[in-house]
């Protein structure tokens, strides 16, 4: 994934802060399906969940929050439960302390 993407989409223009969260996000799904390396599908998945790792920044360790009548609650893992089950779709089961990943 290109951080040129990232910048167009959260118009943010600090290169580290974004090679930052796309590093976050991979680490985040690769934890979250058991997985050593992403996958096609999954690496498409790495700029929505780095766009809301960059709308949650200042947030962090809130579950929810209300200002002004707008309630806005956090998933599990600060990400969106339909952004969570995308991920989860792909994930690969613990058998005895052990996954097996297809090489």
């Amino acid at each position: 994934m290109s951080i040129e993407l990232l910048k167009k989409l959260t118009g943010e223009e600090d290169t580290q802060l974004l090679m930052l969260l796309q590093t976050r996000a991979t680490n985040l799904i690769l934890s979250e399906t058991n997985r050593t390396s992403l996958t096609p599908s999954l690496s498409l998945l790495i700029p929505e969940v780095a766009i809301e790792l960059h709308n949650r920044s200042g947030a962090e360790g809130e579950h929810s929050r209300t200002e002004g009548g707008i309630a806005v609650v956090y998933g599990e893992k600060g990400l969106s439960t339909g952004l969570l089950q995308r991920i989860r779709m792909h994930r690969l089961a613990r058998v005895a302390g052990h996954v097996f990943e297809a090489e």
